[in-house]
């Protein structure tokens, strides 16, 4: 009798076993993430915008500007900034138990843009965060994203003493189609970055026909 109390014992284990390991699995297989751009030109706010959201100390690449990067690097209109992203910038926030979105931040530097293209693999959208004291930062990004056809919104940096303008003022400078978003954001606060990320995740939900495959 023992030996068959033992037999049935090992055999409801080995079932329940294999049913918490078809759990695990099929937990796993609903999980699913996303991921965004973050993009501009050097200094608008990609770094910080990365860090004030992310969930988790975010991945930065960053480098100390030194006297070698004079004439290479325009640091003329960001005197106070000493340092440039070389690769990526890279946070996460998860939305719920089964989704989490994941932030690439691209470097703003012209030397570095050859890593865009891998970047923004995969991605459903981008942010480009604009200055409005260096408007002509901007428009290499918005052609890059306009030429692959990935949804995209404007995000106005809001610098201190920096000049504001109505969002329709900003779309006629960068010469935007009416239906590309334009909006404020205070890079250093989280809830007017996640006020952005929500905005460019209907904005890109609107437009799935556009995401390249």
């Amino acid at each position: 009798m023992a030996y068959g109390h033992s037999e049935r014992s090992r055999s409801s284990d080995s079932r329940s076993s294999r049913r918490r390991s078809s759990d695990s699995r099929s937990s796993r297989k609903r999980s699913s993430s996303t991921k965004i751009v973050i993009s501009g030109g050097f200094g608008a706010g990609k770094t910080t915008f990365v860090g004030a959201v992310s969930e988790i100390m975010p991945l930065r690449t960053e480098a100390i500007v030194t006297n070698a990067s004079q004439g290479v690097d325009l640091l003329g209109a960001t005197p106070d900034k000493n340092t440039t992203t070389v690769a990526m910038d890279f946070g996460r926030i998860t939305l719920a138990e089964d989704l989490v979105l994941y932030l690439f931040g691209t470097p703003g530097q012209r030397r570095f843009w050859f890593m865009w293209d891998d970047l923004v693999r995969g991605a459903i959208g981008a942010i480009i965060l604009v200055d409005l004291r260096r408007l002509e930062d901007s428009f290499a990004a918005v052609d890059f994203f306009e030429a692959r056809q990935l949804p995209f919104l404007i995000a106005v940096n809001v610098f201190d003493g920096g000049p504001r303008y109505p969002a329709e003022t900003v779309r006629q400078a960068l010469a935007l189609r009416e239906s590309i978003p334009v909006l404020d954001v205070d890079a250093r606060d989280r809830n007017s970055a996640k006020a952005a990320l929500i905005a460019l995740t209907e904005y890109a939900l609107m437009n799935l026909g556009s995401v390249p495959r």
